[in-house]
C-alpha cells in the first residue's frame, strides 16, 4: 500500500520545483524528501522527475500523476486544517552546524530555552557548507569561508590561537628564553614539555608552530584526549601545554585554573562567521541563535 506522505512530498516537489523547497514546505529534511520520492517512483515503476541543474522538471508520467492526485490531496489537507485537534502553529526545526567545543561553550546552556526545535550537527566545515546548500543545515558557525552563490557570511567574532599551560608550567624559564630571542632554544624547551592534543585534529598546533618557527612541529603530543574542552580540563591538573582558541578557555584563564603562556610572535587569529542560505524561511529563528552567540562571544 502506498504511503500518503509520498504523495504529499511528490506534490511539494512538483509545486516548488526543488528538493530544498519541498523540504522547507513540509518541515522535513532534504534526504527525507529524496527517500519519499524514490519510494514513490519504485512503487509506480516510472521516473517522475528529471533533474535539470537545481530544478526538478516533471516527466510526462509525473504530470499525469499530479493531475490525478492534486484534487484529492487538497481535500485531505483542507480536512486536516478543519478537523485537527490543535490549532497551534507548527513548531519549526532548525539545523545548526558547528564544532563540538563551540557548541559546549556557547549554545548548550541555552538549548532548553529555545522556542523551536534544534538539531545540532558536527563535522568538517566544507562538508557543512555543502549541507547548508542542500538544505540539510540552516546555519553554520565557521572560521572558514567557502565560496558559494547561495550562501552568505556574517562576521561576528574572532578567536586567537594561543599557547596555554597548567599552573605548574615554569613560565619564568620560558620568558627568559623568549627574551634571548633564540628560536632554536625556545623550540627545544617547548618540545621537552608535556603536550596535549586531540584525536585527528592538530590544525591549531601546526599553524601556530609554522607561524612562529617556520616549520611544522616534529613531535607528537604526550596525551591525546577527545576534544579541546577535555584539554582545558586536563590542564587544570597543573601539568602540560596546549595550543587552543582563547575563547574556549577564557573562564579558566580568568579564574587562574590555567595560564596564558604565549600569544606567539605574531597573533594567529580566526574570524568567526555565521553562514546561512541567502533565502531562508527560518530568519527569525536563526536570529535568536545568532543573538546567543553574540552575547556569549563578543
Amino acid at each position: 500500500m502506498v504511503n500518503l506522505e509520498w504523495y504529499r512530498t511528490f506534490k511539494a516537489v512538483y509545486k516548488t520545483g526543488t528538493l530544498t523547497g519541498a523540504a522547507q514546505e513540509l518541515f522535513i529534511s532534504q534526504p527525507g524528501v529524496s527517500l519519499h520520492l524514490s519510494s514513490l517512483e519504485n512503487y509506480t515503476g516510472y521516473k517522475l522527475f528529471d533533474r535539470k541543474g537545481r530544478r526538478m522538471e516533471p516527466t510526462e508520467r509525473g504530470k499525469v500523476l499530479y493531475n490525478f492526485i492534486t484534487e484529492a490531496l487538497t481535500k485531505l489537507e483542507d480536512a486536516e486544517k478543519n478537523f485537527q485537534r490543535s490549532t497551534e502553529k507548527h513548531t519549526p526545526t532548525i539545523s545548526v552546524g558547528m564544532c563540538f567545543e563551540t557548541f559546549q561553550i556557547t549554545l548548550e546552556p541555552y538549548i532548553a530555552t529555545l522556542p523551536f526545535n534544534v538539531i545540532i550537527q558536527f563535522g568538517e566545515y566544507p562538508e557543512m557548507v555543502a549541507n547548508l546548500e542542500k538544505g540539510i543545515l540552516d546555519l553554520i558557525i565557521t572560521p572558514q569561508m567557502v565560496t558559494s552563490a547561495t550562501v552568505e557570511y556574517e562576521a561576528f567574532s574572532k578567536e586567537t590561537i594561543v599557547l596555554v599551560g597548567g599552573t605548574t608550567t615554569d613560565e619564568e624559564a620560558f620568558k627568559t628564553l623568549l627574551s634571548f630571542n633564540d628560536q632554536q632554544d625556545l623550540e627545544e624547551w617547548l618540545k621537552h614539555q608535556k603536550w596535549y592534543g586531540t584525536t585527528g585534529d592538530m590544525e591549531h598546533l601546526r599553524r601556530f608552530w609554522q607561524l612562529n618557527f617556520g616549520k611544522y612541529p616534529d613531535f607528537r603530543p604526550n596525551y591525546i584526549v577527545p576534544n579541546l574542552n577535555s584539554i582545558v580540563r586536563c590542564l587544570g591538573s597543573g601539568i602540560g601545554l596546549a595550543v587552543i582558541p582563547d575563547f574556549l578557555c577564557r573562564r579558566e584563564l580568568d579564574n587562574g585554573t590555567i595560564k596564558l603562556i604565549w600569544e606567539g610572535n605574531s597573533k594567529l587569529t580566526n574570524i568567526l562567521h555565521f553562514a546561512t542560505r541567502k533565502k531562508t524561511m527560518y530568519a527569525d529563528e536563526i536570529d535568536v541563535i545568532k543573538n546567543i552567540f553574540k552575547e556569549v562571544m563578543i
